[in-house]
């Protein structure tokens, strides 16, 4: 693999313990970041439908350890998926997010694009991204409620909570308006992920205080940042797809974006 300039010490980074299998060669310059545990049928089906997109971005799986046998390296092959992490260290989503940056790095792409795993998230904004990445936008917020954009079945005490309470909390910290701050369909450029002033190296970030984090400081750290259109759609009936559970996660989730929000996250060195 070639040496790249990875622009900061790489031997200070906390990233958790994981095993890496490669399974086609890298082909692009951005990587199409999927993080998953055990969501079965849904996983795959979003797999499917990711599946064209192979042609422009590669695939990376960031697996927190599923037992479900949706992670099988045969299946991932024959769905052009390029490599599975398996994150065998501690930590939730945000552990599997800075394995997959610390691989995605090391290996040389110039931007990350985030989708959920678990079916939630239509392909088709992938372009879009692209084409943001491109003309030189380092943080590109995917969100349902701008114009072109679409909200298919939310629950609605979700949409509530993510139109006045974590999108305006998050944007009065980010120094810009952001109308779905919470959304983790987004994509970062190389240089913001690299930034020493923003250290997203660091075991802090264990759940899904990594995304508010970066929402609050891309902005304020001076780099170029913009939403676009993305649709987001959930069952019509049914379980919804959602590690966020019961009341006590939901205030934990809560209580990460205030603390985003407030700088708790900041480094010292700020």
């Amino acid at each position: 693999m070639p040496a790249y300039n990875l622009g900061m010490d790489a031997t200070s980074w906390e990233v958790p313990e994981y095993k890496k299998f490669e399974l086609r060669k890298k082909k692009s310059k951005y990587c199409l970041v999927i993080p998953v545990i055990n969501e079965g049928e849904r996983f795959l089906g979003q797999l499917l439908r990711v599946k064209p997109y192979s042609k422009l971005v590669d695939i990376i799986i960031a697996d927190g350890g599923s037992t479900d046998g949706s992670t099988d390296l045969k299946g991932l092959k024959s769905l052009n998926i390029t490599t599975l992490l398996v994150k065998s260290g501690p930590g939730k989503l945000g552990a599997q997010y800075r394995m997959a940056y610390a691989y995605a790095l090391k290996r040389g792409y110039q931007g990350i694009i985030h989708m959920d795993g678990n079916g939630k998230d239509d392909p088709k904004s992938i372009p879009e991204f692209i084409e943001k990445l491109d003309f030189g936008y380092d943080y590109i917020q995917g969100s349902r409620f701008v114009m072109g954009g679409k909200a298919i079945n939310t629950p609605f005490e979700r949409e509530f909570a993510i139109k006045y309470i974590f999108s305006p909390l998050l944007s009065i910290a980010a120094g810009k308006r952001y109308t779905d701050a919470s959304n983790g369909h987004r994509a970062y450029s190389r240089k913001l992920l690299l930034d020493p002033r923003l250290i997203i190296m660091r075991n802090i970030f264990s759940s899904y205080e990594i995304l508010f984090y970066v929402t609050t400081r891309a902005n304020r750290l001076g780099f170029k940042s913009i939403e676009i259109p993305v649709t987001r759609s959930y069952p019509p009936a049914g379980k919804t797809p959602t590690k966020i559970v019961g009341w006590n996660k939901k205030l934990d989730v809560l209580s990460m974006a205030i603390k985003a929000a407030v700088g708790h996250y900041n480094p010292n060195r700020d």
